[in-house]
Order: C-alpha cells, then sequence, then structure tokens
C-alpha cells in the first residue's frame, strides 16, 4: 500500500479532525471512521435526498500502520459477511438464517483487533439485501459475489485504531449538492439490484448455498471457496 493515501469522508458536516472513539458502533466493521478514495462516492454519501452534505478530504500517512484489506486474496467474501452480521444488526427471519449466522461467526469472523485499517465492500442498502438473501439460503454464494462485483458500489478505507486517527490530515472541503448526488446514489442502488435481481433468477444448480457449507462443514481453507 502506498505511504499516503488520499482519502475522503461524506458527511452532513464538516469534518477537520476526525476523533478516535466517535460514532456508531453498529456499522459495517464496528466503531471507527469510514472513508473511501473516491470524491464521488464521498459526495453520494453525504447526501440524503433532503440535505446536501460535504466531502471531507484527507490525506492518510499509511507508514507503519497494519492494514486488512478483505478484498485481498486472503480473504473470502465469507469473511467479509461474517464481519458484517458481527456488526450490523440482522434481524433473521427463517432458522437457517439463525443458524448461518452462528456458523460463519464461529469458522469466518476475522480477528481484527490488531489491525489500524480496514479495507472492505461497502455494505450500502442493496448489498445489505444481498447478505440477506445468502443467509436465507435463496442465493448461492457464487451469485452473492458476483451481484457485489456487479454492484459497484465502492470499497471504503475504515480507520479503526488511535495510531491511525493520528496519521490522516485533513486538507480541504468539497461542497455536494443533493439534488445531483442523491440521485446518481439512488441510480447507483439500483443498477446494483439490478444486477442482483439478474444472479438471482439463473440456476445455480452446482453452487454452494448456505445449507451446503453448513452440512458439508466448509472451512476457510477449503478448496471451493477459491
Amino acid at each position: 500500500m502506498n505511504h499516503k493515501i488520499e482519502l475522503w469522508h461524506g458527511s452532513s458536516h464538516i469534518i477537520e479532525k476526525p476523533l478516535f472513539g466517535y460514532g456508531k458502533p453498529y456499522n459495517d466493521y464496528g466503531l471507527g471512521f469510514y472513508c473511501t478514495e473516491s470524491r464521488e462516492l464521498a459526495k453520494e454519501w453525504a447526501c440524503t435526498e433532503n440535505q446536501d452534505g460535504y466531502a471531507n478530504h484527507y490525506e492518510l500517512e499509511a507508514a507503519g500502520l497494519d492494514v486488512m484489506n478483505l478484498s485481498s486474496g486472503g480473504y473470502h467474501v465469507l469473511h467479509w459477511l461474517a464481519l458484517l452480521i458481527d456488526n450490523r444488526v440482522f434481524q433473521p427471519t427463517a432458522p437457517i438464517a439463525r443458524q448461518g449466522i452462528q456458523y460463519l461467526k464461529e469458522y469466518f469472523l476475522p480477528d481484527i483487533s490488531r489491525f489500524d485499517v480496514i479495507v472492505g465492500y461497502r455494505a450500502d442498502d442493496s448489498y445489505f439485501s444481498f447478505a440477506r438473501a445468502f443467509l436465507n439460503n435463496t442465493i448461492s454464494l457464487n451469485q452473492l459475489a458476483q451481484a457485489m462485483r456487479l454492484g459497484k458500489l465502492g470499497e471504503q478505507f475504515v480507520l479503526k485504531s488511535e495510531k491511525a486517527f493520528l496519521q490522516i490530515h485533513f486538507i480541504e472541503y468539497e461542497a455536494a449538492d443533493a439534488e445531483v448526488y442523491y440521485v446518481k446514489r439512488k441510480s447507483r442502488d439500483e443498477e446494483a439490484r439490478r444486477a442482483y435481481r439478474e444472479q438471482a433468477a439463473l440456476d445455480d444448480l452446482s453452487g454452494l448455498y448456505l445449507r451446503d457449507i453448513m452440512r458439508e462443514g466448509v472451512k476457510a481453507d477449503d478448496l471451493r471457496l477459491r
């Protein structure tokens, strides 16, 4: 990873000094400061339907930071899903989902305690619905992974440690117009859902479903996950 990384944070406020220990604990990767390398995505995330926002621009000095990149070859979409269900609030509606949550946490939940930064998918509403469909055994693992890749909702950088917060520096901010960027955000979400519907409509007869993963005792080192 480059020593200096440009990051953006979308918010309804200008944030010149991100504070360690503040924020919502039930975000995708728990408590942290959530950023993106994309200015456009930050502007989309900053806006609600009726409220403009700001894209806060930073530089992160990454030297000496331990980074967990969930998009690298050492991790799988199931690691991302296990982290998501460990931090976000899921309301399982079927026994298979309740059992699946326990199984994924037991065998796929990575230890993030030693990492300063986490890089991974951002679970927007559409990605959250993909995860729920997989947990309900209605789409296969391959369909989940394909839908997420095609959805193009972007990756996020999450600062987790006090050390990481000391190494991020504010540069400037840019205003984000809700009339422009909320529309873009909705369009991106709709495109992700369209990609998901196309995947879900296919019959993945040979695919791995959650029930198969549990019944066959699939673990992170299983060759079928590569």
